[in-house]
């Protein structure tokens, strides 16, 4: 019991699991995937024993009931399965994200794990940008993995698509539609955690739990890092978490349950608006984003992917949460510029793929539920003091904007499924779930 309360060791476990969730592929792409699955099956372990240690301060009775219910199913899929030993796989992987995520709600507050988080934030994205420069000053070349990912072949190829890299050596051609991918080998995941670090550095700034000038000066390198992206999937969440700010903020001026019904349902009534004028004007708004009508042949997947699930509409193929490459049919279900694709780059349609329409509305009931939670913990003053109401923090938005983040993205990406996005999806759902309301900081 000593060493969980550890400060130091607690901090270090918490930057290692996040660094395994949010990082993967730098540590696939340097270690190799066997270092890689110690390192995530320790950190599991390592939960179960904080979990075990913990007995009494958490009940599986006490989770949230879409959370048990998505659970259930996907695990449940086993039986009918088209590729059980994928299938087991998949679960294996997904249970332990689920693990590690209950042991992190269970141990740590919100002001460890915002701290860790922009710890570990502050790293990649310096790493990245070393990573990115090393390439272009001294390699002066594009360069691949030292490790390969499971089921590519570079030997195939004619000409290695771009997509395979792990630099692209474009640092000096993001002012032409050049795009860095840092340590993770992905200009959209880059770009994420280059948007989550803009998101935690401003709110520790707003709550003054970080030095100004260095807080500013992280904030700074972040939006270099979210520009050399060029990630037009995240600036969408981004416009989406500046918009759902500013509708919170409008619900913690309206003082009355009458002026908040009002706020409230303005608020609907702009995102509809919203939403319609995006599917009316599609193409100049993927114009917009330096996207063609396709969406860089994400349409040609989906398409894919629909077809399959309409063969077993109901309960899916089976949860198998990445797709396996090697496991029909993922093995030749979607292919981009010659590279196979390991998601239907849209976690709904890859939910119904896998669990068919009863896990979309599992599903559905799952987030929806959490985003609810979130919107009431960052809306409702918090009650902690029998004085009175007390202060708004900033880092009460944290959940909300993340979960915006996460559903925005949900359309165009399958990262709500798998590592951090899974991670963060039940972390979330069980503190807001509990009543886990402390005054956050960061």
């Amino acid at each position: 019991m000593r060493v969980i309360e550890n400060p130091r060791a607690r901090s270090a476990y918490l930057v290692l699991a996040l660094s395994l969730l949010m990082a993967g592929d730098a540590w696939r792409f340097t270690l190799g995937w066997v270092t890689f699955g110690v390192l995530s099956i320790a950190v599991a372990a390592a939960a179960v024993w904080m979990l075990v240690l913990q007995r009494g301060r958490w009940r599986i009775g006490a989770l949230p009931y879409p959370l048990l219910a998505f659970l259930a199913l996907a695990t449940l899929s086993l039986a009918w399965s088209f590729y059980r030993p994928a299938t087991a796989l998949g679960l294996f992987t997904s249970w332990l994200i689920v693990v590690v995520a209950v042991a992190v709600a269970v141990t740590f507050s919100w002001s460890e794990i915002l701290r860790a988080l922009g710890t570990f934030l502050r790293w990649v994205i310096a790493l990245s940008l070393l990573f990115e420069l090393f390439v272009a000053v001294v390699l002066q070349r594009p360069i691949l993995p030292f490790f390969t990912q499971p089921g590519v072949d570079y030997s195939i190829y004619d000409t290695i698509p771009k997509m395979l890299y792990w630099s692209r050596n474009e640092l000096f051609q993001v002012l032409d539609e050049g795009r860095i991918q840092g340590i993770v080998g992905n200009a959209n995941s880059l770009g994420f955690l280059a948007m989550l670090a803009i998101l935690v550095f401003s709110l520790q700034l707003a709550d003054r739990t970080i030095k100004r000038r260095w807080g500013v000066t992280w904030l700074v390198i972040a939006g270099i890092a979210l520009l050399c992206t060029r990630s037009a999937t995240v600036t969408v969440s981004l416009i989406a978490i500046v918009l759902a700010c500013l509708a919170v903020l409008l619900m913690r001026r309206a003082k009355t349950p009458r002026a908040r019904g009002f706020t409230f349902a303005g608020i609907l009534a702009v995102i509809a608006a919203g939403v319609a004028t995006v599917v009316t004007f599609q193409s100049t708004f993927f114009a917009l984003l330096g996207k063609s009508d396709d969406l860089t042949g994400r349409i040609g997947i989906w398409e894919n992917v629909i077809a399959l699930a309409q063969q077993r509409p109901v309960f899916g193929w089976g949860w198998v949460s990445y797709w396996i490459p090697w496991a029909a049919p993922f093995d030749t279900l979607a292919f981009r510029n010659g590279v196979r694709q390991l998601q239907a780059h849209n976690a709904w349609l890859d939910v119904w793929l896998q669990l068919g329409i009863i896990g979309v509305i599992v599903f559905a009931a799952f987030v929806v539920s959490t985003v609810a939670r979130s919107w009431s913990l960052a809306v409702d003053q918090p009650q902690s003091s029998p004085a009175g109401p007390s202060p708004y923090r900033a880092a009460s938005l944290f959940p909300i904007l993340l979960m915006t983040a996460f559903v925005v993205q949900s359309v165009a990406e399958s990262r709500l499924l798998v590592e951090f996005g899974l991670f963060f999806l039940v972390l979330i759902a069980i503190k807001t779930k509990n009543g886990d309301r402390e005054e956050i900081t960061a």
